[in-house]
């Protein structure tokens, strides 16, 4: 995509250096870039190379950095047919009796039905059901088309070195087999499980190794989809031989086939990937499929100790790595990327304190550990439901209907918390942070599916429209936006404050009567990745002390 410089060049230069291109690489890069911030990506595939088949679901509150970034239109005019269902199906095989479904909108649908556990949230962008094959390329093309952000492919980073005014990073070219350097402020290792930026700053992953053994084929099999019945973007397998889980990827002829491993003593060596995968859909020895690609896995939960060391941090798989369920694996790495973005660009621009960076580890990593034992916990209890599968499940006659129907919502009980969660999208909090000033007052708790909305600090702020109908959040500045719900409480000095410190700060009065969950407070400032950093029903006596603690700068130092 650029043009390699040879190895006798001098060292490219750039503000961050960010290691991979995949849905966090890029997504952090495009965040930089957005706020000014020159960039280098390095990718070992070749542009716009698609990855292997592993995300299917995008989030509610990656799609809101998607928006924010001006590329969600476009992910959500890719992916499935446009009407074809986003449901959770499951039933006794792919092709067999329907146990229980959960209703989820298909993209033509998503934003006028309200038919569905998820169709009332709090935000102008829902979920999107996008298989990473379709999304990466997307992406890709978005952030060629930006200024200050230049994507070399087929580049591999070896390693680096820090110094007091940066780092210097030696990366290979693996087309010419050349070496070269590039000089940068920060260093970003969004380079997935098998990171070497996470090797290369002496982070290691700890946690549970082993929770699950999958066997995962991508398949080429037309004549599936008429076999089905009603479709679904998710077709779960619940029979006594062997569960499975099967995700529709073109809505046409291509599909993905987990085959859970559930007994102890299974080995990937010791299943038959053919006889499962027939087991899983519920057809014959005479059913053709073809296999496009194969990948046996392991459900981990590990969690770096730490995500940064000096000027090289690290985010997504590089840092975290859990059992995919409630699809949480890349959105939290994207919500790594949206929060280490605004805060380099802080440090870079001046405006930020020498220890707001400090904020990325105090908040994020709390926040996986949070979520990567949600998943955990789930990833028990369906484990639990798979291995308890009735036999007379498949029988005819009202013993089996009984048993059928016990067992169908059971399945949706407990799944719609992870294809449904609006906790994990909307309910975390930071609550640890050096760059929030709290006031007290706990933060809702939440589920992996329920949640509170709050002004209280360190949560997500919550969802509003102005009087112009749009939503709040399309209104927030790249620092600070301070919302007024009183307009005759004067913001002028802190605002003024802000400014002569170089510090974005937009200022919005909220309409008279918004919605419940701000009657508490006059003034909630809200940074720009929608946390809130402060609230009050007016200005504190000392501005500089609050403008500081906001910052990361000491108190009374000159900055």
């Amino acid at each position: 995509m650029h043009d390699h410089p040879t190895s006798t060049s001098q060292p490219i230069e750039t503000s961050v250096l960010v290691v991979g291109a995949g849905p966090v690489g890029l997504t952090l890069a495009m965040d930089l870039a957005s706020r000014g911030i020159a960039v280098v990506v390095v990718e070992v595939r070749n542009a716009g190379e698609p990855p292997s088949v592993k995300c299917n679901h995008v989030s509610s509150r990656s799609m809101e950095v998607f928006r924010r970034l001006g590329v969600a239109q476009k992910l959500r005019d890719a992916g499935l047919p446009a009407d074809y269902p986003n449901d959770c199906a499951y039933r006794t095989t792919t092709t067999g009796i329907e146990l229980s479904r959960i209703p989820i909108p298909c993209r033509r649908d998503r934003f006028t039905t309200s038919d569905g556990p998820d169709t009332g949230w709090p935000t102008a962008e829902p979920p999107h059901r996008i298989n990473q094959i379709y999304m990466e390329p997307v992406l890709f093309a978005h952030a060629a088309g930006i200024d200050g952000l230049k994507i070399f492919n087929r580049t591999a980073f070896e390693n680096f070195e820090e110094r007091s005014d940066g780092i210097v990073a030696t990366v290979r070219n693996l087309d010419a087999d050349r070496i070269f350097q590039i000089r940068a402020d920060f260093l970003v290792g969004c380079d997935g499980a098998r990171s070497v930026v996470r090797k290369a700053i002496d982070a290691t992953l700890q946690g549970t190794p082993i929770i699950q053994r999958v066997q995962s084929t991508y398949i080429r099999a037309p004549d599936l989809l008429g076999l089905m019945g009603s479709p679904a973007w998710m077709t779960l397998s619940l029979n006594p031989r062997r569960c499975g889980t099967v995700v529709a990827i073109d809505g046409h002829e291509k599909w993905l086939v987990h085959n859970h491993l559930n007994r102890e003593d299974e080995t990937f060596e010791s299943v038959d990937r053919d006889w499962s995968i027939r087991a899983i859909l519920g057809v014959g020895s005479d059913f053709e499929y073809e296999i496009l690609s194969e990948e046996d896995w392991v459900g981990r939960r590990l969690v770096s100790g730490r995500f940064r060391k000096g000027r090289a941090f690290i985010c997504g798989d590089a840092a975290h790595l859990w059992m995919p369920y409630a699809g949480y694996g890349m959105n939290a790495g994207i919500a790594d990327a949206t929060n280490l973005a605004w805060l380099l660009a802080a440090c870079l621009q001046g405006w930020g304190g020498p220890a707001i960076l400090d904020a990325y580890e105090a908040e994020r990593l709390p926040i996986t550990e949070q979520v990567s034992h949600f998943a955990m916990d789930m990833a028990g209890k369906v484990l639990s439901q798979r291995r308890a599968v009735p036999d007379e499940i498949e029988m005819p006659g009202p013993e089996g209907d009984a048993v059928r129907k016990q067992v169908g919502q059971a399945a949706y009980d407990l799944n719609v918390q992870q294809y449904c969660c609006g906790g994990l999208n909307f309910g975390y909090f930071y609550d640890r942070s050096p760059i929030i000033v709290y006031d007290g007052e706990c933060q809702p708790s939440y589920t992996m599916a329920d949640f509170t909305p709050s002004t209280t600090p360190g949560c997500r702020v919550p969802f509003a429209r102005l009087r112009d109908g749009r939503p709040v959040y399309d209104a927030f500045g790249p620092g600070y936006t301070l919302l007024r719900f009183d307009s005759d409480v004067a913001v002028a000095p802190f605002v003024d404050l802000m400014h002569g410190g170089g510090v974005p700060i937009e200022v919005i009065d909220m309409p008279a009567g918004e919605s419940k969950e701000f009657h508490d407070r006059k003034l909630v400032l809200v940074r720009t990745d929608q946390h809130v950093a402060w609230r009050g029903d007016a200005l504190p006596a000392r501005l500089d002390s609050l403008m500081d603690a906001l910052l990361g700068k000491a108190v009374g130092s000159d900055g």
